[in-house]
């Protein structure tokens, strides 16, 4: 079946009528079943390090903050994913800032360690690091590796991304580079960063199937108040600015569905911390199929702040895993087992395909409450 157009995509981000757009999301849904199947794959998450060198500015992490930062133990790492494995996840993703104190060969024994005692998945994201640790860490058993892009346009990369030194980042080889390693590939996109436009954000999702990713995250620009972009008064495209809204994040993950239709996409943090009551579940109903629930230690989530008011911060892993549980229940899906398939990103199906009845009602610029189906 055709595949989406460049103006097809670009006529689904500008869409704002409800009934259209319950017909984008429908659609996805039907796509995200026929290609994942209906369980929903738990990746727990540990943030190891809040140390980062990098500057960017919008990132409550980036160096030039003055916080308190920290760096898990060996032991605290190991303890964190038994716990993964206690309570029936898949997946643990270690997270950092770009922290070259994390050496190489250290985890490249946690990751064996983890491999040895424990059937988990192991997913990284630490930023760009060099090939040689890269390849140690794949060597390792390291299965897959998380970098986004936040946008395929160079212009906007770079005034919100000031360089490393002479280093010139290029996520795109660099994802290129660990498909070549054997890595799952993961990457992804903030929606609404200022100066964004609808076109660029239509070249993202294309951008996504033809890297052919494994992985998509997609969450709303969120900035961290003390940041450049954190500032009020943050200058914006004009008119064709994309909006910072969960209904503008749902229809890029819909799409990004549609043109990927067997990668696994989250229903993120980030798009449940503007929409607390049901943002995840309004993302699992658009095409998601992972929920990453925080495992990183009470002592540091408070210093993992890459922008504020995050989701869940304050609830224990086992508080929040019975939570998502019960959600993932009302909505007649099932938690998956084992660490998840990869998923190999194809081209997309039409789009013409309605149900009966809505599963959302849009109201103003975001959905509102879920209404669950019989």
């Amino acid at each position: 079946m055709p595949r989406l157009t460049h103006e097809e995509i670009l006529h689904w981000l500008r869409e704002e009528n409800p009934a259209a757009l319950e017909q984008l999301f429908a659609r996805a849904d039907e796509v995200r079943r026929a290609h994942v199947g209906d369980d929903i794959h738990m990746r727990g998450l540990i943030e190891i390090s809040s140390y980062c060198v990098r500057q960017c500015h919008y990132c409550g992490l980036r160096m030039a903050r003055s916080m308190p930062r920290y760096r898990m133990s060996r032991e605290e790492i190991l303890t964190a994913a038994r716990s993964a494995v206690e309570l029936g996840f898949g997946t643990v993703v270690l997270q950092s800032g770009e922290d070259f104190g994390i050496e190489a060969a250290w985890l490249a024994e946690v990751l064996r360690t983890i491999k040895n005692e424990t059937p988990l998945a192991i997913t990284l994201s630490l930023g760009e690091r060099l090939p040689d640790e890269l390849r140690l860490w794949r060597d390792a058993e390291a299965d897959r590796y998380l970098l986004r892009f936040e946008t395929s346009d160079p212009a906007l990369y770079a005034a919100i991304h000031p360089r490393r030194g002479a280093a010139i980042s290029d996520r795109i080889a660099l994802l290129r580079e660990l498909r070549a390693l054997g890595y799952e590939i993961g990457s992804g996109v903030m929606v609404g960063i200022p100066g964004q436009t609808y076109e660029m954000l239509a070249r993202d999702i294309e951008l996504f199937e033809s890297l052919d990713l494994d992985m998509v995250g997609i969450g709303p620009f969120l900035a961290h108040p003390d940041t450049p972009l954190g500032a009020p008064d943050v200058a914006t495209a004009g008119a064709d600015q994309v909006p910072t809204s969960e209904w503008m994040v749902l229809k890029a993950v819909a799409l990004t569905r549609l043109v990927c239709p067997e990668a696994n996409l989250p229903s993120t943090t980030a798009l449940a911390t503007i929409n607390t009551l049901d943002g995840r579940e309004h993302g699992l109903q658009s095409g998601a199929n992972v929920f990453m629930p925080i495992l990183t230690p009470a002592p540091y989530r408070q210093m993992y702040q890459i922008y504020p008011g995050k989701a869940c911060i304050d609830e224990d892993a086992t508080q929040c895993n019975s939570c998502l549980r019960e959600r993932i229940e009302r909505l007649g899906r099932a938690v998956g087992t084992g660490p998840g398939g990869r998923f190999t990103c194809t081209a997309s199906q039409s789009l013409p395909i309605l149900r009966s009845q809505p599963r959302f009602s849009p109201q103003k610029d975001r959905p509102s409450p879920l209404v669950i189906l019989p």
